[in-house]
Order: C-alpha cells, then structure tokens, then sequence
C-alpha cells in the first residue's frame, strides 16, 4: 500500500509495538544499549560454499588476492541471495572443473539457502575476483559484474532466474587483473555506469615467488614487486552498451594497485565522487568535477596516507557517516602493524585520521584485515564496524609471530567517537580462518543485520545477527515466518526506486533523524551488498521523518513512516 509516497512491504508485520510520536530521534541518549552477538549457522542454512584455494608450489601471485561476493535479490522476492567469485586452475586460469565454479545461493526464507548456480546460469569464467551488483540496465531487475584476472564479466538479469553472458557486446574490456567493481552514476544521467579497480600488472610467465630458499620457504611476493595499473571507468550509454571513458575522465593518468573502491559525496556538491583503496602506494580520492572529469584530490584531502606518512596495505573500504554529523567518513583495513585507519570527514573537503583517538589503532594493529563494513550492528543508532580478518601470506608464522588465520571483527561505536572491540564477545572468535570478501543484510527478516564472509580453503560463514531481542514480537518475510526477531532496539529498512534517478538509487542520500546513509552497493573488499539502508533507531518507537535527495536533485520527505519494517520509497 502507498502511504505518502512510502510502499510499505508486506514482508514486515509487527504484533505488538508501542509508538510514540518524534520526528527526530536522539541517539545520543540511548548510546550504546544494547549488546551484540553471532552464531555462524552456514551449515544448517544450506550455504556450503568452499573457495577453490588450491595454491601451487608456484605461489603464483594470483592466488594471494580472492576473493568476493555479492548479496542482492537476483529474483525479485524480497530476500537477499548471496553469490560467491570462485578462483580457477593454476597455471591456466580457467573453470576447469565445478570446484572452480561461482556460486549463487537462493534465500528460501527462515535462514535457508539453496544452490541455484546452473540454473541461474553464473559458473562464471576464467579466475574470478570481485563482484558488483546494480541494475544497469533499469529494468527493475538486478545484474552483476564480475571482476577477474584477464577476464571480466557483464551477467545481465533476464528476469526469470537466468542471467545472459553480456561482456562482449557491452564494449566492457577484459585483458588487465580487475579485483573489483563498483557501480555509480558519476555524470546523474540516471543510468549506471561502471569503475572497474585494476591491481597489478601480472602474468603466469613472468610470475615470482619470494621466500627463503635456503630454509625452503616460498611465500607470494611484496606487491612493490610488480608495477601497477590504472582503473578503468565505463559510460552507460543506455542501449545496453558502455563507452570506455578512462583517458577523458582523467582516471588513466593515475597508476595504482587498486584494492576496492567507496562512491559518496564526499564534499556535497551533488556529484558522486569515488575513494579507491591502493595496496603499498598513496590511495586516490577522485573529486567529481561534475563536466565528466575528476580530479585526483586524496594528498590534499588527507586520505592518500596515514599519519605514518607512507603508504600502507590498504585493502577493504567503505564509506558512511559514523559520527552522526552528515558528512560521509572512509573506513579501510589493512596489514598487521597498519591499523584499520578512520578518516573522519571535518566538513571543509578535508579528512582527519581518527584511528588512534577512536581507539582503532590499539584494537586493530596486531591484526591484518579484508572486508570492512560501516552498519549498525545493534540496532542504537551509531554504525559499528565489522571486519573480515585473516594475513595475505599462508607462511607469515614462519618469518614473524604473526598468525595467518584470523577470527572476525565487530567494533562497537558508542557515539562519542570511540569504538570498542567486542568480537569475542560477539562470538566471532570461534572461527579462525582465512576470511576475505563479506557482505551486509538482514537475511531472515528479524530487522538485525548478518553477514556472509567468503573463506579460503575453508566453508564460507554466514553470521546471524542474535543479539537481545524485545519478546513478543513477530515478523513475516515472504513465505515464511520468523518468531521472536527485532533486537532490543527498534530498526527501519529503506529501499529505493528511482524514476528520474537510475532505478537503484544509487547515489542518493537518506536520512532518519540525525543519521545519514548514501545508497551505495559497493562495500567491503571486492564485494557489494544490495539490500536496501537499515538505520538502527536506538529506543525510539518512532513514527519517523525520512527525506531523500535523490541523483537527479528531486528531494522528497515523507513524514510519520512506522518503524520495524521495511519500505521502499519511489522517486516522485
């Protein structure tokens, strides 16, 4: 049904909640009051997903960067799915048999999954890295990129299950090592258009391996070994084909080590500008000059460095507002002894390294780490952070006390600016493992956000969200029924559909009170979740005010919007 501009999903009844009224909601006061937990129930859901981590004794450099995942709802059921990128045989590089094959997983409901792969059509091809979803053609259907080494892939959304192979007529280019994607309207034409992130130039012929011969030990090399490479940015031009706009928009002239990429409005002029995360050499911040060029402003703005001033292993991004204050902050991981670095954005087209003062720097720096993700992990109105850990080197135990496999992270934010480490806590530290890609979304419709972590060599995780609940209440997803779910807080989740805009939204920015979200798919490492912008409302039962601008400059308010449910906004 259409409540002032608001479609409220069926997919949320709740049985009993008590509403008060208040447009704006202070989570100052409620900061943090409530606890958070996880179980990995992978198993049980049916998710049984192992990543082909089958090294050689070449330790060809290739094997040291996969991999990640894309969670979207691929048949338009109101659940996400969750689709994994696969590696391939070594030295050839191809899907030589179904170990090698990507994996997309159907969300049945009640946290069960089923494998729809062949079905679906997306093996896949060659040795895959990253993926990316969005609907780039704006049919109300969502499609996927994925990234690989030398070979990258257009798999447009049919609409009835199936996914057609679109690369080559598409005009989107394969050749170079693509780790991942990231889907945005950088000119707000309304259509999609695509960056692909470039690491390193590699090939199986002129492959390294580093180590120490005498002791017979072979690790994968330093990526200052290898020279690196620019991004490449793609125009929709709206007939299903793209335009390689790379030199023009002044992205070739910048040679990095692309990790992952963050798309925000960093200094809210109206135009999408995009953070990419460079392994050992300066990151780049690409301001949008909105006469489709950017320029590479990351030295100037802050962002290029740490405090250390060099160059770290940056690895997994994103990009939110965790202070409450409407400017959009960047959040990276990276190796052991680098910390997890924070920039808070000050508001001025400038950044400020917050990762000591936050207490960031202490509670990440004897850890090496992946995917980072900026959500509200408890539901109190202040985005935490979880990270998927894990070292680059299996060996790195022989050289230095530095462990390989890693237990997952979840950093609390008490809404001061300080976070604390509650992973154990959590239950995460039960798993150690060689985690990379992760993603984002309330799986079984309980309004608490889970996450799926891809895992080398090892069975993928899918981490429920059972932090404290508020008894009494009932949620129905489609087709099924999930007792005693909503944490101890009260939750909204915001989909959108634009009209003008591209159909995603993508690019727009929401806010629930004090708190601000840009609609972006692209998050952790070489990963994208597409699940809609959840806001933890703390203990306000709301009714609440939701406004969004959205790409094309319309903005829309909609005023006494329920809470503990899911909607979907359409563009007027």
């Amino acid at each position: 049904m259409m409540i002032r501009g608001v479609t409220v999903c069926v997919a949320l009844v709740i049985a009993s909640a008590t509403m008060s009224i208040g447009a704006r909601i202070d989570q100052r006061s409620n900061a943090p009051s409530s606890s958070v937990r996880f179980r990995d129930i992978a198993t049980s859901a049916g998710l049984r997903f192992t990543h082909s981590d089958l090294p050689s004794g070449s330790k060809y450099f290739v094997d040291s960067a996969p991999g990640g995942l894309a969670v979207f709802d691929y048949n338009g059921d109101g659940r996400p799915d969750i689709f994994f990128t696969n590696g391939a045989a070594t030295p050839s590089l191809e899907k030589t048999s179904q170990t090698y094959w990507n994996r997309l997983y159907r969300n049945d409901g009640n946290m069960r999954f089923t494998d729809v792969t062949d079905a679906a059509g997306v093996r896949g091809v060659g040795y895959a890295m990253g993926a990316a979803a969005a609907d780039f053609d704006n049919d109300g259907d969502v499609d996927l990129f994925v990234a690989g080494v030398n070979q990258n892939q257009l798999l447009r959304n049919r609409g009835d299950g199936r996914f057609e192979d679109v690369t080559r007529q598409s005009g989107i280019a394969s050749g170079e090592w693509a780790v991942a994607g990231g889907w945005f309207d950088y000119d707000n034409d309304g259509r999609l258009d695509l960056l692909v992130v470039n690491y390193v130039q590699w090939s199986v012929e002129a492959n390294r391996s580093c180590g120490d011969e005498a002791r017979g030990v072979q690790i994968f090399c330093d990526p200052r070994v290898f020279k690196g490479l620019p991004n490449r940015l793609y125009r929709n031009k709206g007939d299903g084909t793209f335009e390689d706009v790379s030199t023009k928009s002044g992205l070739l002239a910048h040679v990095g080590k692309g990790m992952s990429a963050a798309f925000a409005d960093f200094n809210h002029d109206g135009r999408v500008d995009v953070f990419v995360t460079n392994d050992t050499v300066p990151n780049f911040l690409f301001k949008n000059n909105g006469d489709g060029t950017f320029s590479e402003d990351a030295l100037m703005a802050g962002v290029s460095v740490t405090n250390s001033g060099r160059p770290i292993s940056s690895m997994g991004t994103d990009a939110q507002d965790y202070d409450n204050d409407g400017w959009t902050d960047i959040h990276f991981t990276a190796l052991t002894g680098e910390t997890f670095p924070l920039f808070r954005n000050d508001g001025r087209g400038a950044f400020i390294e917050e990762t000591q003062s936050s207490g960031l720097g202490r509670l990440t720096v004897k850890r090496s780490g992946w995917c980072a993700i900026l959500a509200d992990m408890n539901n109190d109105g202040w985005k935490d952070i979880f990270t998927a850990n894990s070292h680059v080197n299996a060996r790195i135990g022989d050289f230095q006390s530095i462990a390989f496999k890693q237990s997952n992270s979840v950093f609390l934010n008490d809404g001061r600016g300080h976070f604390s480490d509650v992973s154990d806590a959590a239950g995460l530290g039960v798993s150690v493992a060689a985690h990379r890609g992760c993603g984002v979304a309330d799986f079984d419709g309980d309004g608490r956000l889970d996450v799926a972590v891809l895992t080398l060599g090892a069975p993928a995780e899918l981490w429920q969200n059972v932090s404290p609940t508020r008894p009494g209440s009932v949620v129905r997803d489609p087709g099924s029924v999930v007792q005693d779910p909503g944490s101890g807080n009260h939750w909204l989740i915001v989909r959108l559909a634009g009209t003008k805009s591209n159909h995603d939204g993508i690019g727009a920015v929401v806010r629930v009170g004090n708190q601000m979200r840009t609609m972006t798919t692209a998050m952790g490492y070489a990963s994208s979740s597409h699940a809609g912008l959840h806001f933890g409302l703390g203990t306000s039962a709301g009714p609440v005010r939701v406004e969004v601008e959205w790409p094309s400059g319309t903005k829309q308010v909609i005023e006494d919007v329920k809470v503990d449910r899911v909607v979907e906004i359409v563009e007027k």
